[in-house]
């Protein structure tokens, strides 16, 4: 077996990927505390977080080389959506790389602020365009938005960003209108066009499947430090099975969703024509697991976890929210079973 077939097996991180995640759960550890996201709620985007993970170059990282990127491996970039997920932090780069990747990726010319983050570019992650108004995640501080019109990629920018809505993943999410958009520029269209939207969908969907994954290894140590201080009858309550054995399925499920990101990311990268739906199904897998675990971490609590107060609440309404913000997972459960149906047609 040659390097380049055992690395289609192992999915183990090296020395710099190792070095790479650390700094970034420092840096969100330093500067995205608990109260950094509960003050950021109201808006959804806390500007300081940003411009401070911009500086690290958190987004020209994600982007080509021919763009002024330092050409990243998506391997690299689950790494990051792990701790912005473990965090919680209140940024929109999962939105921003994948969208500007999508136009470095079309040709559509990039500007140094988008490359530097300075200015923000939304995405519109819904599998199923919709022909009208729809809601989009970052619309609310984007400078610029990226959705489909029919068989076209059009870019939006708005004189007046639209305004936020509420919504349980505390995202800066807004109503996105592209016919009353005061600049309408579109980027490409055709079939080419298209694929190139549906990668940049997949890219998404296994970012965020990779920031779920971050957030629930984080509510489960939340979890089992309560569990190994609270005490019950004289023992603490970590040592039940009622508690043990919940906790341990958690971990089960981190490992799970971490290992099936990661090889859905070197697929996306190496050979995305032979495994596409391993990428989608990272993200059904974790939208569905990820409400499971963080209900259980609150559980654990039992009504501490249920307060206001409490992070498990935090990661709660989050691990529900981020997984709904491209719309209904069960759309894209129907396209990875399109994509099985469709290579079993073929044998």
């Amino acid at each position: 077996m040659d390097r380049y077939e055992l690395r289609r097996l192992d999915y183990s991180l090296s020395e710099d990927h190792v070095a790479l995640q650390t700094a970034y759960r420092q840096f969100f550890k330093t500067y995205c505390d608990i109260e950094t996201v509960r003050a950021a709620e109201p808006s959804g985007f806390d500007k300081s977080l940003w411009e401070r993970l911009c500086a690290t170059g958190a987004t020209t990282m994600a982007l080509p080389e021919s763009v002024g990127g330092d050409g990243a491996t998506l391997v690299d970039l689950t790494l990051v959506a792990e701790e912005i997920g473990r965090s919680l932090a209140p940024v929109p780069w999962i939105d921003h790389v994948v969208a500007a990747r999508l136009l470095a990726r079309l040709g559509a010319g990039l500007s140094d602020e988008i490359v530097q983050g300075t200015q923000v570019v939304g995405f519109d992650a819904q599998q199923i365009a919709p022909t009208g108004p729809r809601l989009v995640p970052t619309a609310s501080i984007a400078d610029h938005i990226v959705v489909r019109a029919g068989d076209e990629l059009v870019r939006l920018a708005f004189s007046t960003r639209p305004v936020r809505v509420d919504n349980i993943g505390r995202l800066p999410m807004a109503w996105v209108d592209p016919a009353a958009a005061d600049s309408r520029t579109v980027v490409a269209g055709g079939p080419e066009a298209l694929a190139e939207y549906q990668r940049a969908l997949d890219e998404w969907r296994l970012l965020t499947a990779s920031a779920l994954v971050g957030l629930v290894e984080e509510t489960m140590a939340i979890a089992a430090e309560f569990a190994k201080t609270r005490y019950t009858l004289g023992v603490p309550i970590g040592t039940l099975q009622g508690i043990s054995h919940p906790l341990a399925n958690i971990a089960i499920t981190v490992q799970g969703g971490r290992g099936l990101a990661r090889r859905a990311a070197w697929f996306l990268d190496n050979e995305p024509a032979e495994r596409p739906e391993l990428a989608p199904s990272a993200f059904v897998f974790m939208a569905e697991e990820a409400a499971k675990a963080a209900t259980m971490a609150v559980h654990v609590q039992g009504g501490l976890g249920v307060s206001a107060e409490a992070a498990a609440t935090a990661y709660l309404v989050r691990a529900r929210g981020w997984a709904l913000a491209g719309g209904d997972p069960a759309a894209t459960a129907v396209r990875i079973a399109e994509i099985v149906a469709a290579r079993e047609s073929r044998v």
